[in-house]
């Protein structure tokens, strides 16, 4: 006895749906807005670098400009250069980045690790988001009132970092954070399956996986600290000579650099304050520029390879 065996035939495909006028609109309508938007906040930031390029570059060719001071001339001498300000900028930024980043870093790793759904860590995460828009003048007048008014501690470069600090310190939790969160839950399970304690998971799993993520968010909030003006005006006096002391004497930065200049000189264009207050400016720029670019490369560094 034969068995006829029948075989259903192929579902037809079905025909292509020609796209309609009003849908064609729409995505014209929605690009056009996408592109206006990125040239409307595009505009602005290369017109700024422009700007600090064309009245800086004048001064930056110059080899004393990076290797000698400002207290061997006069205020409105020409010549010197702005080593004391680079070495209290990049100073008070690393001590700055000591105290913030492993105080951040804790932070984001209670919230994301031990803290989930806890009292304790809604309240802290409240409070990182109340301290992530306190001014800086707020964080430079409580350091003041602090270290200054109630301790009775002098001004210096150091009590600069710890009001840098106050605003550092929720941009590194809230990267960190972003981080953690990101790496995948079947990691920690796996490892836990294998009898690994928290703590080790954390240290040698967790952290590793959302290392590159975690330096560029703290290069991003170093930039950002490196460029306050407010503390420097509170909590410290200007230098125009290297101090290399975070906790005696005034220190010069790049900031109060350029403030200075602009209230002991001329700000005519052509003029000595002119040229290094843009001079100054470009410094910054170039500084955050290779901070970030070697945060890039050390983030590629240790990203984990995919195999």
């Amino acid at each position: 006895m034969t068995t006829a065996t029948s075989l259903s035939a192929p579902a037809s495909t079905p025909a292509f749906q020609q796209v309609s006028l009003k849908r064609k609109v729409k995505n014209g309508v929605a690009t056009t807005l996408v592109w206006l938007s990125f040239l409307i906040a595009v505009v602005p930031l290369v017109w700024v670098l422009y700007t600090v390029i064309a009245n800086g570059i004048k001064r930056i060719p110059y080899s004393n400009w990076w290797g000698q001071d400002l207290g061997s001339v006069l205020s409105d001498e020409v010549g010197g250069g702005v080593l004391h300000a680079i070495i209290g900028t990049l100073l008070q930024a690393l001590v700055c980045g000591i105290i913030a980043v492993p105080l951040g870093l804790l932070v984001a790793i209670y919230l994301v690790e031990y803290g989930r759904g806890t009292k304790l860590a809604r309240v802290t995460t409240f409070m990182v988001d109340i301290l992530s828009g306190v001014p800086s003048i707020v964080a430079a007048l409580f350091i003041y009132a602090l270290w200054i008014t109630t301790f009775g501690l002098p001004r210096s470069a150091f009590a600069v970092s710890l009001a840098l600090v106050l605003l550092m310190v929720p941009v590194v939790v809230r990267s960190s954070e972003e981080m953690l969160r990101i790496v995948p839950d079947d990691l920690r399970e796996a490892s836990y399956a294998l009898g690994v304690p928290k703590w080790k998971t954390i240290v040698k799993i967790v952290l590793p996986t959302a290392l590159s993520g975690i330096i560029g968010g703290v290069m991003m909030a170093l930039a950002r600290v490196m460029g306050e003006t407010a503390p420097l005006l509170v909590l410290v006096g200007y230098s125009s000579f290297v101090n290399f002391n975070v906790f005696k004497g005034e220190m010069a930065s790049l900031p109060l650099l350029m403030n200075n200049e602009r209230v002991t000189n001329s700000m005519t264009p052509g003029s000595v304050g002119f040229d290094r207050i843009w001079g100054a400016a470009l410094t910054l720029v170039i500084i955050i520029a290779l901070i970030n670019l070697l945060a890039t490369v050390i983030s590629r560094l240790v990203a984990p390879k995919k195999k």
